[in-house]
């Protein structure tokens, strides 16, 4: 005879007996095993012909090597090109997400040819840092064309263009290379073609030293020609390309004393007597200056050390029509 004791136990013959737990553990692991054999015949079911997931063919394969070979394919590294350059970059720099279970869920059990959509996507913020990085590096500005002279004459080489890389396109083209998986060519990034710069007709002045002249140029037009006075044989006027670097009205005239010539000679004040005139226009050659004269005689000869003296109403002129920075070529003849 059974009966219950009051903590639900099976009593017989005085004797506890207990509930099959044996049974119930071993009915509790078959489960789990044909769960597992179910899984693994998931696993191991072969996709349909033709079926696609994305870009990838994975018809014929398990759902295990559809998932490697769709991994592998949006993996790849996008090529790029860049003017005359071509290196890769890899999606996962960009945060690459790719929401394939979904996908592989619906090709298991899809018909043959069955295309099924898949795109990954990417952080565009890292996309935009990106291009704009690559955008510092492959830019070229574009230049002005330089200032020469050409038998004793202002001319004005030719500029260069420059290009500027156009982000927003860019950085399209590489989210949508990497969203696609499409690596069947590589990405070309575009450029824009910037225009060199136009050439200004600023003044130049050329000063002729053999004979004495000093002409003025607008870009590459004669504006006036005045006569100058240029340095004796043993204080010639230096030859060679300069350039204004100051300009000062009613200047006081200093003795440069480390020239004997100089010696014991005083500063001279603003006036009429001041060996500069009422205009200095100081060069890049050392102590050399257009400049007025208080010996209006010597102009049209080699009489100055070194410097190019004008009439002063013809240096006040000149004062006026040039600035910091003018052009000045002084040649021999």
């Amino acid at each position: 005879m059974l009966d219950r004791d009051v903590g639900g136990h099976w009593l017989e013959s005085g004797r506890v007996a207990r509930k099959p737990v044996g049974l119930i553990v071993l009915l509790a692991v078959l489960c789990a095993l044909g769960a597992a054999a179910g899984s693994a015949r998931a696993d191991a079911t072969i996709i349909q012909t033709g079926v696609q997931i994305g870009p990838v063919d994975v018809g014929g394969m398990t759902v295990d090597g559809a998932k490697q070979a769709v991994l592998q394919a949006f993996g790849q590294p996008v090529v790029l090109h860049i003017g005359h350059k071509r290196f890769t970059v890899l999606p996962g720099r960009f945060h690459q997400t790719l929401p394939l279970s979904e996908a592989l869920l619906v090709a298991s059990p899809a018909a043959p040819d069955t295309v099924i959509p898949l795109q990954s996507d990417v952080n565009v913020e890292r996309v935009t840092a990106y291009v704009t990085a690559l955008a510092k590096q492959y830019d070229v500005a574009p230049t002005t064309g330089a200032l020469v002279l050409r038998h004793d004459r202002p001319a004005f080489a030719r500029g260069h263009s420059g290009r500027s890389l156009r982000l927003v396109a860019s950085e399209m083209l590489i989210r949508d290379a990497i969203r696609d998986a499409v690596r069947t060519a590589p990405v070309v990034l575009p450029f824009k073609k910037l225009a060199a710069k136009a050439t200004m007709a600023v003044p130049v002045i050329v000063i002729h030293r053999g004979i004495n002249e000093l002409n003025l140029f607008e870009g590459t037009r004669l504006v006036r020609t005045f006569p100058v006075a240029t340095g004796q044989a043993i204080y010639p006027t230096p030859l060679g390309q300069f350039q204004i670097v100051v300009k000062e009205l009613n200047p006081w005239w200093y003795p440069p004393t480390q020239d004997a010539w100089a010696r014991g000679l005083q500063p001279v004040p603003p006036g009429p007597d001041n060996p500069l005139g009422t205009r200095w226009m100081g060069l890049s050659a050392p102590g050399v200056g257009i400049h007025g004269t208080d010996e209006p005689w010597s102009i049209g000869h080699s009489e100055s050390h070194g410097c190019i003296r004008m009439q002063v109403p013809s240096a006040e002129w000149l004062y006026n029509r040039v600035q910091v920075g003018t052009q000045v070529f002084i040649v021999p003849d």
